[in-house]
């Protein structure tokens, strides 16, 4: 069916002709395992048509305080909770940490810092992200690189007291796609679908935050 976009249904005499498209995912290099013969090569070409690489989220930091935002309002609205600011040294270490299990990771430790947070301000476990990064350094390596953006968030975190908002990370990244974009905010190539929102909500979004097109 992959390659003739045909089959027969099982105990039919009849060949069904079919008009759909595979998307297949994974977080392996199937060349190698074909290389490795355990992964079938035909199988392989036949999936690999159009193949798109997603980076992992510690090759995209940038993208980290919008995931924040998204993953504490929606758990926020889910527990009847009221999150509404993130310490500058809570949102540092989630942008710094290496997040080997991926947005997946990122969006359960949300969810418990959310459900744990007694107030507005949200109380993400600093030091379970250091120790999770201790712990996951490889054997006989040298561990200092690995820690060095820790070192400088405890020593900048006691000179600095600023709370992020989650508006402030918004807007940011609110402007990052209008640059990219050219400040087109509809139309396939805009800023709206590049956000993953509708237009409307992104001018209702700009006017809150206040961005305005340069002159």
């Amino acid at each position: 069916m992959l390659q003739e976009q045909e089959f027969e249904r099982l105990g039919g005499n009849r060949t069904q002709r079919v008009d759909v498209r595979v998307v297949a995912a994974t977080n392996v290099d199937l060349s190698q395992r074909v290389a490795e013969r355990a992964f079938r090569s035909d199988l392989y070409y036949r999936l690999n048509v159009f193949p798109i690489q997603v980076p992992a989220l510690r090759e995209r930091p940038e993208d980290i305080p919008l995931l924040v935002r998204y993953f504490v309002q929606r758990f926020s609205s889910q527990l009847n909770k009221d999150v509404e600011y993130i310490p500058a040294d809570a949102m540092d270490a989630l942008a710094h940490y290496s997040w080997p299990g991926n947005v997946r990771e990122l969006e359960n430790l949300l969810e418990r810092a959310v459900l744990l947070s007694p107030g507005r301000e949200l109380r993400v476990p600093v030091s379970e992200l250091k120790s999770t990064a201790i712990s996951s350094a490889a054997p006989g390596t040298d561990s200092s690189s690995s820690f060095a953006s820790f070192t400088s968030l405890n020593s900048s975190a006691s000179s600095a007291s600023a709370i992020s908002t989650l508006e402030e990370a918004e807007r940011q990244h609110i402007l990052r796609a209008l640059k990219q974009t050219q400040w087109r905010i509809a139309g396939p190539k805009g800023a709206a679908v590049l956000l993953g929102m509708k237009r409307t909500t992104l001018q209702a979004r700009m006017r809150k935050l206040g961005i305005r097109r340069p002159v």
